[in-house]
């Protein structure tokens, strides 16, 4: 597990300072370039995001022991990244000295107090999706959570029905043994009165024939 978040964290690397080298250029282009400079930092920003996805996956697998080093890598990794959406909202705004004046000419004073409006304006609208974002993810961890529960209440409900079963089952047994083992006591029972009515028979018959005997001498 630890391989693949190193693996992780060497692309997060690489594609993390391809986009700060991009954002620094923003600035400085216009049109159609910087359009498309823009929207390849956005694609690489999205790539960067499933690799801290990918990354919190690779934590949640590794032993206890170990995990804290890597959740304090991947917080690392996180503010980088908030760090690196702040800079590219601001490049896409901001002008070099030399493209603004260009652009704007005597305007340039008014076109910054602009930019400083749409920049907080844009900083506001990503504290509100960050907010979004985390309320969703609480929603998805209370329904997993949920889930879970149910889960676990239909586990410990298979497992009441089937104790349930094998002490019917049981009962049943220790029903037949009871019946089993009186009857076998009402066997023993009739067996001695049959012996003691036997040698009763058989005591009587001998003192007959000494009675006899005795009384014929």
């Amino acid at each position: 597990m630890s391989s693949d978040f190193e693996t992780y964290e060497q692309d997060f690397g690489t594609i993390t300072a391809e986009i700060t080298s991009k954002i620094g250029r923003i600035p400085k282009l216009s049109g159609e370039e910087k359009t498309q400079l823009v929207l390849n930092v956005d694609k690489q920003l999205e790539e960067v995001r499933e690799l801290l996805e990918q990354m919190d996956l690779e934590v949640r697998e590794i032993p206890i022991q170990s995990r804290a080093m890597y959740n304090s890598r991947l917080k690392s990794y996180k503010q980088e990244m908030e760090k690196l959406e702040k800079d590219f909202k601001r490049s896409r705004i901001a002008y070099s000295d030399e493209v603004r004046n260009e652009l704007l000419g005597d305007d340039a004073s008014s076109s910054e107090n602009q930019r400083a409006h749409l920049l907080d304006n844009t900083e506001k609208l990503e504290r509100s999706s960050r907010r979004l974002e985390a309320g969703y993810q609480i929603a998805v961890e209370t329904e997993q959570v949920g889930q879970e529960i149910l889960t676990n209440l239909h586990s410990d409900r298979e497992k009441i029905q089937r104790a349930r079963e094998r002490l019917r089952e049981t009962d049943a047994n220790l029903g037949k043994s009871s019946r089993v083992l009186t009857g076998m006591l009402r066997r023993i029972i009739q067996n001695r009165i049959l012996v003691f009515i036997l040698g009763a028979i058989i005591l009587l018959t001998i003192i007959l024939a000494i009675y006899f005997n005795l009384r014929g001498h």
